[in-house]
């Protein structure tokens, strides 16, 4: 994925951040549960307790780009990698939230949020796996 540094704000960065911030802590108070992406997804699917809040929270998540669309252009995004390493990827990812308890967001932005040593040790290990990861890419295999 490449990033359009001309075109890259920190102020709608932080916008975003806080946007994140408060929906998560709006939706643990308002519903007593975590907003990890992972865990919505799956209680939506096998049917739990509020599937509505779950619904809306995902809901809101695949249409807060539309509405930011109407007021801003949307950066573009394009992938250096074909679709079957592009679903293999996806693939991994669900794997490795359904493993690890939760996925990066529920982890790193609830988690921590709450003080829990399981996400923030969670968290530590995602961070250590992608820095790994791009070095071992970039450096050792010569991948961009």
């Amino acid at each position: 994925m490449m990033i359009d540094w001309l075109q890259f704000s920190p102020w709608s960065a932080l916008a975003g951040g806080l946007l994140i911030g408060l929906s998560a802590g709006a939706f643990i108070v308002l519903n007593g549960r975590v907003a990890g992406v992972s865990g919505l997804i799956g209680g939506l699917l096998d049917g739990s307790e509020g599937r509505a809040e779950r619904g809306l929270f995902l809901l809101g998540l695949v249409l807060a780009p539309l509405l930011w669309r109407m007021f801003a252009v949307l950066p573009s995004v394009h992938f250096e990698v074909d679709w079957p390493m592009l679903t293999l990827a996806g693939l991994l990812v669900g794997f490795g939230a359904r493993y690890g308890s939760g996925c990066t967001s529920g982890h790193g932005v609830c988690g921590i949020a709450r003080l829990s040593l399981r996400s923030s040790v969670a968290t530590l290990v995602f961070m250590a796996a992608g820095f790994v990861t791009v070095y071992v890419v970039r450096h050792l295999l010569g991948g961009s």
